[in-house]
């Protein structure tokens, strides 16, 4: 019979080789006198017969979920030599549907594996384009709640929305800088769309514009790791494609060739590797392409419709929205496309998904 260990003496290798385990994890968990709880826990190699990782954590009861998305990370990390991204937030929009011409659009948070959902906003008009700043304390996202589109920034804290300067026209993709200093942003104040940016602590300046081309729709901003370049779409050669432009010297290069649909890109944390909506035989997939090789985009996703990619930030898997009997809902696929898995939702489509940066989920609430 199985044995369940929790003290190191009690674990007998053999039975997990037999089931052909490489890793053991076990653990316990204490009560304490102020209503917290302490939980330890060791990590085995099976094969090796040894202890590799060991850990202890206390926490409020209440938090259990961080807890084990903690050693999970702790867990990951060990293995595979890279940090894990468990102990995460995702932002996205809910749809919910009132009638046939009534909607409540509702900005929310929740864990990394969709659980814990949580209202950040809620409006009866669009929201759009949620992201991040790259500590985690802010989001920005673009909201009809005026009746014209507008830039919001919102502190996770203390829930304070600031309503950047609204420019006639659109107002969209908001992005921040990997320092968390600027915004990038797509502007159609002098015409057609165009990338721009804006320093957040001085928005009453005059954005810059960084593209400048008088036929082409520029959109979707992200970008590059060091903070130099954007990645953009842009319909300029006839078709959506992805192009880079260095901010300094404004070279723009184009990145993306096969297929006549390729567009919403974000670079993983390396700034080798794009992943992106890519469209073929009609059908729109989630791809990844080496921007280093002349390697053809590799498909990562077998669902329909899939839009709004968005990195973990350790960069080995994505979230994305698609289709699921005809209803909006997330999905996640692995960077080599081997995992896949749909995550939990309410009723109501859900869309426009954005994965946290690293979170320090257990020594600071910051409304999370």
């Amino acid at each position: 019979m199985l044995s369940y260990p929790s003290q190191p003496e009690d674990v007998y290798f053999r039975d997990w080789r037999i089931l052909g385990m490489e890793y053991l994890l076990i653990g316990r968990h204490l009560s304490r006198v102020d209503g917290g709880i302490t939980v330890t826990y060791r990590l085995f190699d099976v094969s090796a017969e040894r202890e590799v990782k060991s850990g202890e954590i206390t926490a409020p009861r209440d938090r259990m979920r961080d807890i084990a998305h903690r050693i999970a990370d702790d867990v990951y990390e060990e293995i595979t030599g890279i940090r894990g991204a468990f102990s995460t937030r995702i932002l996205y929009v809910l749809v919910e549907n009132i009638g046939t011409s009534y909607a409540r659009y509702k900005l929310e948070m929740a864990d990394s594996d969709g659980e814990r959902p949580r209202t950040l906003f809620e409006t009866s008009e669009p929201l759009l384009s949620p992201s991040w700043s790259p500590d985690g304390q802010r989001i920005a996202y673009v909201s009809f709640e005026t009746g014209r589109p507008s830039i919001v920034i919102q502190d996770l804290e203390s829930n304070v929305r600031q309503r950047l300067p609204s420019y006639p026209g659109l107002n969209g993709a908001p992005a921040f800088s990997p320092d968390g200093r600027e915004l990038a942003m797509v502007l159609s104040r002098d015409g057609n769309p165009e990338i721009y940016t804006m320093e957040i602590a001085t928005p009453a300046r005059r954005p810059r514009r960084v593209t400048r081309h008088v036929s082409a729709i520029d959109t979707e901003p992200g970008w590059t790791p060091d903070g130099k370049s954007l990645i953009f779409t842009s319909d300029r050669g006839g078709r959506p494609q992805i192009y880079r432009i260095d901010l300094r010297t404004s070279l723009t290069e184009r990145l993306t060739y096969q297929g006549d649909y390729n567009a919403r890109a974000r670079l993983l944390p390396d700034g080798r590797h794009l992943v992106y909506v890519h469209r073929r035989e009609g059908i729109y997939h989630i791809a990844w392409q080496d921007l280093e090789t002349d390697e053809d985009p590799r498909v990562l996703t077998e669902t329909s419709l899939d839009e709004s990619p968005s990195l973990a930030p350790n960069g080995t898997m994505l979230i994305y929205a698609t289709q699921d009997q005809g209803r909006g809902i997330l999905a996640v696929v692995s960077i080599d496309g081997q995992v896949k898995y749909k995550l939990p939702s309410s009723a109501g489509d859900v869309r426009e998904p954005s994965w946290s940066p690293y979170l320090d989920t257990l020594s600071a609430n910051r409304g999370l």
